[in-house]
């Protein structure tokens, strides 16, 4: 795993939880990491990241239409 330093301004009252919170969702909602895979960058478990992901203006359904008629397909 990658690890990566930030310098964060003093005057930016954000603590490392935000942060992480905070790429976490931008990540998953480019698609970029899974649902358990961002909960596990912000340090949480899926549930709890799944149910603070409202409070980031992030849905969990992050799920491309093609994929989901995919899946409808296939059930």
């Amino acid at each position: 795993m990658k690890v990566l330093t930030l310098n964060i301004p003093d005057s930016l009252e954000v603590d490392n939880r935000d942060i992480a919170m905070l790429v976490a969702t931008q990540l998953y909602q480019q698609g970029k990491l899974s649902l358990g895979q961002a909960a596990e960058l912000a340090g949480l478990t899926k549930r709890t990241f799944a149910e603070l992901l409202g409070s980031y203006n992030v849905s969990i359904f992050n799920y491309p239409a093609t994929d989901l008629s995919k899946d409808v397909a296939n059930a």
